[in-house]
């Protein structure tokens, strides 16, 4: 690994701890203006001290991040399908290497499909994005996704899908926690992070899924929906980040977020 890969691949992995704290705020891309992300600028800005990087789309990253913020970009490079379309599989790339150099990014993501009729098509997509990967020495993030069909999150599918990712070359994976989540890190040669998933019942069970994950061999998460679909978002980024970075067990982790919303609600009293 070359040395701009390496100091890339250190912007999104911390190197004190070898794990990351992404924010997933790419989710329009296919969903349109999902809740609480209808105005994305609103929904970054307070996240962004609390975030190791960014996983989004050029267009929000244009329109709605300060260039100032000195904050590391994971672009989201795949798409051309809807939630109201045929098919979320079918996907193809959208955004060119060259585009990505020229927003100075950290990585680049994209979705592949295991198990559609569109495998081969994601597949080779990712194939041909680690082959420009390595030409300029970005990072390529692969996101194991499953569409609408979220009853394929088990161990034996997970692990699958991973390991092919890392075989054609990926990086990272991101991929979803799952039961018996340590046979999909065990197998999988490079590291995997965690997508949030739907916003879980409450904020303690999501602070659950990330110490069980990073227990049984995550190397940190991708989350969205359940930090800014919270109604207190920067007290649960700074939860996440105390049990992704520092150990915290999730009962310490939500004690946190506790005294970070009580905080939070006496100096919004107190204006």
């Amino acid at each position: 690994m070359d040395w701009g890969m390496k100091n890339r691949m250190s912007r999104v992995f911390k190197p004190e701890t070898g794990r990351a704290v992404m924010l997933a705020v790419d989710h329009g891309y296919f969903l349109g203006p999902t809740s609480k992300l209808e105005v994305p600028r609103e929904t970054i800005e307070p996240l962004i001290p609390y975030a190791d990087s960014l996983m989004l789309t050029r267009g929000v990253l244009r329109t709605s991040v300060d260039p100032g913020a000195n904050t590391n970009i994971v672009l989201r490079v795949s798409g051309g399908v809807s939630i109201v379309g045929p098919a979320l599989e079918n996907e193809g790339i959208t955004t060119s290497m060259r585009e990505a150099v020229r927003l100075n990014v950290c990585g680049v993501g994209l979705s592949v499909f295991i198990g559609t009729e569109y495998e081969r098509q994601t597949l080779l997509s990712l194939a041909e994005l680690v082959n420009q990967g390595e030409e300029y020495g970005i990072p390529v993030l692969a996101i194991t996704a499953v569409g609408k069909e979220l009853e394929k999150r088990d161990a034996r599918y997970l692990s699958l899908c991973c390991r092919v990712c890392a075989e054609l070359g990926a990086h990272y994976v991101k991929t979803y926690y799952c039961e018996d989540f340590e046979k999909v890190t065990r197998s999988c040669p490079v590291p995997v992070v965690i997508a949030g998933g739907p916003k879980l019942d409450t904020e303690l069970d999501a602070l659950k899924m990330v110490a069980n994950a990073i227990e049984q061999g995550a190397s940190g998460v991708d989350m969205g929906r359940n930090i800014w679909q919270s109604d207190h978002p920067v007290p649960m980024i700074r939860s996440i980040r105390a049990v992704v970075h520092e150990g915290y067990t999730p009962e310490d982790a939500y004690d946190l977020f506790r005294s970070l919303k009580e905080k939070g609600s006496k100096k919004a009293a107190s204006v």
